[in-house]
């Protein structure tokens, strides 16, 4: 049998059916359909599907975003031309089956006993020699030879002028044939068990069963029947999102314009949520203890769920997918940034929201993500240069070789503890995101410091102030100053008391013209002054463009020295007048004290950018965990599971069976049998020429010289 690229050949109907059927059903089609899937899959493998729109339009911007949306490549798997390439798909392989496997069937019927002699010498492996007997009896030698050999052999006799002669023709190798009908039938079985478990049973509902997409938001139980999808729903594949001690029944099956509900025979509650994590601080291993209750019956069957290691109940799989905060309560205090403000404290619950009346403004408090834990590596290195003397070069192979988690940069991984990450979204709807850690961080330059982190976009990184934490682990110290650098009348005090301690008493003239120095720096950095070096920011950019302004270039070097300088002092006597009015400990002349005043200057400049007027510090929180389990009823992965042996069976036979035909032809040549032998496969190979070469010497005892 040939195989050919053509389809069906209609032989009524009109031109124009002849042509699509002759198409439809052709290799050439079925080839062209699969490449367009195999390029779509593509763009789904790379592509993420299922994101939320802002997603593609923060990272491929507006135009492709749209040409996204317009095409389904968000979608590709849901899409409707790619079910439709599938079906095309389904209905050509199986014409190209229907075609081709009548003429395999009659093929394996057909020995092809009625070749004529003559044509054994156009084979390019043939072989002739004499051999004992009449030719009936070396035609049952030879074929009773080949039979227990494994071929399948059948015997013609012939008259010839020459007396009776004896055709022998034998065939093996016919799983090759059925490894075409194997692999393309694979390809039927994957593509229908594909859209079963795809989307085309759901859409089909909401085309002609009356169910449409629900666009809006709010409970589940408040949403309409004509949203949700019955129990009796073959294929679904959805997520179930269930908090500790809580139980869930419904399944949200998300779609391109919305979601649909899936109603389950079941309810999953889950008692214990278990994660474990590597030292990276990466998720090691999910588990979710659950009871699964029976709708019907009331029957609880409890069962441990891991990624990788399903439950199955009533024919719906349960996937542990994923976990995420479950409603966690937590805590927050109110720390006000900017002078007048008092602290408050406010509680809510992880996805909820708080109204905040502070005057005139008002604003929406909204309480986004809980993590408790926050592995981050705190090595604190940025490179040295190379030392040749300590050039170990043992030591730099060992750090190269071995297991897969070595790395050559050295890594101090560091849980620095609990986080709460909000939004604050003012009257007008803009909103700002928000990630401040619970407790001080010690980055590694000594001085511990609350990172309170702020962007504009999900799709930023986040930007971090750091303020310097005191002996008591607090932002006490650093807001008390901040707080007097804002009051003229302590920047004042703060300032002759700078003064009297750096100048000797009997030189008031020096102290006069320090103390003005120090307060025009303190006015600077605070954003307040008069006349032409009045800045509305402050800090050390204020500070930076008053020398541009007023001092020529070849001394900006020296005299921003000075100035720093007379502004650490006086803010350091700004801090000391702090702690004496509320009774603290005075701060020591020490290196921890310097780091904390370097590390305060820095963040005071800072603040001035952070565009909220408080910051919310995590007090204390009550972590309730949530298991968002994948739920899914696949009538087609055994079909796919089917498919998937025909092929692999399929492929082997089609690779490494080889289709073999042998004739034999006995002609009398007086008291013995000349006998003419010839040899066709499917593929040449150098396996075939050594059969044919053992053939040959074993059945009519011709040489290995004897091909021609």
């Amino acid at each position: 049998m040939t195989t050919t690229t053509h389809g069906l050949r209609v032989r009524s109907g009109s031109q124009a059916w002849r042509a699509a059927v002759e198409l439809l059903s052709s290799m050439r089609f079925a080839i062209a359909l699969l490449t367009i899937i195999c390029v779509a899959s593509i763009i789904g493998t790379v592509l993420k599907q299922h994101e939320p729109a802002n997603n593609y339009v923060n990272q491929f911007g507006p135009f492709w975003a749209l040409l996204f949306e317009k095409f389904s490549l968000n979608a590709v798997y849901s899409a409707w031309w790619f079910l439709l390439i599938l079906a095309f798909l389904v209905i050509s392989t199986t014409l190209c089956i229907a075609r081709s496997t009548p003429k395999i069937f009659a093929d394996l019927k057909v020995y092809k006993e009625n070749i004529r002699a003559q044509s054994l010498n156009a084979f390019h492996h043939k072989a002739s020699a004499v051999v004992a007997g009449q030719p009936e009896a070396a035609a049952a030698r030879v074929g009773q030879a080949l039979a227990r050999a494994g071929w399948k052999v059948k015997l013609q006799r012939r008259e010839t002028p020459a007396g009776e002669g004896w055709m022998v023709a034998a065939k093996a190798g016919a799983a090759n044939k059925f490894g075409y009908i194997a692999a393309h039938s694979a390809i039927v079985l994957v593509c229908i068990g594909g859209l079963l478990d795809g989307d085309l049973v759901v859409r089909a509902q909401t085309w002609f069963n009356g169910k449409s997409v629900y666009k809006g938001g709010g409970m589940i139980a408040d949403v309409a029947p004509e949203h949700r999808l019955s129990m009796r729903n073959p294929t679904f594949r959805g997520n179930l999102m269930v908090a500790e001690g809580t139980q869930s029944s419904t399944a949200i099956l998300a779609q391109s314009d919305g979601v649909l509900l899936q109603d389950l025979p079941f309810a999953v509650e889950l008692k214990k949520f278990i994660v474990e994590y590597y030292s990276t601080g990466m998720p090691k291993l999910f588990a979710s203890e659950i009871v699964v209750h029976d709708r019907e019956t009331g029957a609880q069957t409890p069962a441990r769920v891991e990624v990788n290691h399903p439950f199955s109940y009533k024919g719906v799989e349960i996937y542990q997918s994923s976990f995420d905060d479950g409603g966690s309560s937590v805590q927050l205090k109110a720390v006000p940034l900017v002078p007048g403000g008092k602290p408050f404290e406010v509680e809510g619950v992880i996805g909820s929201s708080t109204e905040l009346n502070r005057g005139d403004e008002k604003m929406t408090l909204e309480y986004q993500a809980l993590r408790v834990i926050n592995v981050e590596n705190l090595t604190g290195q940025t490179g040295s240069a190379v030392d040749v003397r300590k050039v170990d070069l043992r030591g730099a192979i060992d750090a190269r070789l071995g297991a897969g988690n070595k790395t050559v940069t050295h890594r101090e991984l560091r849980n620095v503890g609990p986080s709460i990450t909000y939004r604050l979204r003012d009257a007008a709807g803009q909103a700002r995101e928000y990630h401040n850690y619970m407790l001080p961080v010690d980055t590694g330059d000594g001085v511990p410091a609350f990172l309170l982190g702020v962007r504009e976009t999900p799709a930023e990184a986040f930007r971090y102030l750091r303020v310097p934490a005191d002996e008591a682990s607090s932002m006490d110290t650093f807001l008390r100053l901040r707080a007097d650098l804002m009051d003229p009348a302590l920047r004042a005090a703060a300032v002759r008391r700078y003064a009297a301690r750096a100048v000797d008493p009997q030189r008031p003239e020096l102290a006069e013209q320090l103390a003005a120095s120090a307060a025009k720096a303190l006015a600077l950095f605070a954003g307040e002054g008069q006349g032409a070096w009045a800045t509305p920011r402050g800090g050390l950019q204020a500070i930076a463009d008053f020398m541009e302004t007023n001092v020529p270039e070849a001394e900006r070097g020296r005299a921003g020295e000075v100035l720093v300088r007379i502004l650490n002092g006086a803010l350091f006597e700004l801090v000391q007048m702090g702690q004496e009015r509320v009774g603290a400990k005075p701060l020591e002349g020490s290196e921890k004290t310097q780091a904390f005043m370097t590390q305060a200057v820095l963040s005071l400049s800072d603040a001035a950018l952070y565009p909220a007027p408080m910051v919310f510090q995590l007090v204390n929180f009550n972590q309730v965990q949530a298991s968002v389990f994948q739920v899914a009823r696949a009538p087609g992965r055994n079909i796919v599971y089917l498919g998937c042996l025909l092929l692999i069976l399929g492929i082997f036979a089609m690779l490494y069976v080889r289709e073999r035909r042998l004739w034999v032809w006995m002609a009398p040549n007086g008291e013995a049998t000349q006998a003419t032998m010839a040899l066709s496969s499917n593929r040449k190979t150098l396996d075939v020429d050594r059969e044919f070469d053992l053939l040959k010497s074993r059945l009519i005892g011709a040489g290995t010289g004897a091909k021609e």
